[in-house]
């Protein structure tokens, strides 16, 4: 069934209003599940590859190996990112849910503060060979701080800036750009003849919130004070939206009709040499299906102000991008929803699913493999390491998401239609998506 953002805003916001006092059925309270149903788990994938048939082809097998290894058989869906956050927060206010699901990590204290996620306490991290085997920046975004963790990290990305070598030789530019004032100039550059420089998801809520998040913290403003309260019309906020949605109102580098792209059609862009770079979390893979080959494609560190390097404060080039792995409290299957966490955070699994997905493993000891040492999984790992910010981890992350992400599409709107964005109309547009998390 298809519907509007607001209304989607709408059931967001209520759903998880309804889900912190309603948090599933079955023993949900107890915080421990049931094995009533030991043979079987539902579980519900992210779609992390360039479509679902991709990602059933790419899990399919390992979830026989599981069933193999088990006996419990695993009844896979993969869920598109346009529905999953209102799918859990369905499940998590009608208790009718998967035993498993992948989260995004930016998800975690909003579905945290539902109360119908299994927290991961020293007990249940011992029964998947413990907390220490992952990445401290990865259990960092998996909840909120001083609370055990709503979820274990499976693949960790961060973003890059991924460009066309092909096109930079043609235009005559030499090297990506490092700086915001070098993407403008370069971008000017490359946009003509019926190309553009850069390609955005300006339909895209999630990824407009990753790109303005970055933004604000180059200049020195965030979305949320010290306090969890919305400061999303702050002076800071305000100029990093501007700044975003200028790249196509103004500087004239991202194409029109990127102002309604929400299911990776950038990437397509891009494979298809019609755009000349894109910003974009572990795409590697994506590019690979839609033709490209190794070596067409080069990657950089998303730019920064001009005098700064990448690393904290106005040095931040991403967000800290992951998905994570959450168990229902209220699962008929605790102790084989264990033991899949276990499975599909084994260092084995680790090394096969991001091989696959073209993402860092948050196990440590996966990250030794040599698949890991690749120009831009270097990149992303480096960033993750040195000039990543998590997104707020507050309650109302995901109506942040969703307010402001829906405040800068309709900015995008706008450009694409000639209207002017200003200082004024983004304030305005901030302002009104603060009064929205307000009520």
């Amino acid at each position: 069934m298809r519907r509007t953002r607001a209304a989607a805003a709408a059931v967001t916001a209520s759903l998880l209003a309804a889900a912190a006092t309603a948090c599933g059925g079955g023993t949900a309270d107890s915080g421990a599940g049931s094995n009533t149903a030991p043979k079987e788990l539902t579980y519900w994938a992210s779609n992390q590859g360039p479509d679902l048939a991709a990602d059933q082809a790419t899990l399919g097998p390992e979830l026989k190996k599981f069933e193999e290894r088990t006996g419990i058989k695993v009844k896979l869906e993969v869920v598109p990112w346009s529905d999953l956050l209102n799918r859990i927060l369905a499940a998590t206010a009608s208790g009718q849910g998967p035993d498993v699901l992948n989260i995004g990590n930016t998800w975690s204290s909003s579905l945290q503060a539902t109360g119908a996620l299994l927290p991961w306490n020293a007990q249940n991290f011992a029964a998947i060979g413990g907390k220490d085997r992952f990445v401290e920046s990865a259990i960092g975004s998996a909840g909120a701080a001083g609370q055990d963790p709503a979820a274990v990290p499976l693949y960790s990305m961060a973003y890059a800036l991924y460009y066309n070598k092909k096109m930079f030789q043609e235009a005559g530019v030499a090297k990506p750009p490092a700086t915001w004032d070098e993407m403008v100039t370069t971008g000017r550059l490359l946009s003509k003849d019926g190309k553009w420089a850069l390609g955005a998801e300006g339909g895209n809520l999630a990824n407009n919130i990753h790109q303005v998040f970055v933004l604000a913290k180059q200049h020195g403003a965030d979305f949320f004070d010290a306090a969890g309260k919305p400061t999303f019309d702050s002076p800071g906020a305000v100029d990093a939206v501007k700044q975003y949605v200028d790249l196509m109102a103004k500087d004239k580098i991202i194409a029109p009709g990127n102002a309604e792209y929400a299911q990776n059609q950038s990437l397509q862009d891009f494979a298809g040499g019609k755009t000349a770079m894109v910003l974009w979390q572990s795409a590697a893979t994506t590019f690979k299906s839609h033709g490209m080959k190794e070596g067409d494609w080069g990657v950089a560190p998303v730019p920064v102000p001009a005098g700064a390097a990448p690393g904290t404060g106005q040095g931040t080039n991403s967000m800290v991008a992951g998905i994570n792995l959450a168990v229902f409290k209220n699962t008929d299957n605790i102790d084989g929803s264990l033991k899949f966490a276990q499975f599909m955070t084994s260092d084995e699994e680790q090394k096969i699913l991001n091989k696959a997905y073209g993402s860092i493993p948050p196990v440590k000891a996966a990250q030794s493999d040599p698949a890991f040492a690749t120009e831009d999984l270097t990149v992303l790992r480096t960033t993750l390491g040195a000039s990543a910010a998590p997104l707020p981890q507050v309650p109302q992350e995901s109506q942040f998401e969703t307010a402001v992400g829906t405040a800068v599409k309709e900015l995008f709107a706008d450009a694409a239609a000639g209207r002017p964005v200003t200082t004024e109309s983004v304030k305005a547009k901030l302002g009104k998506a603060q009064q929205q998390m307000a009520s």
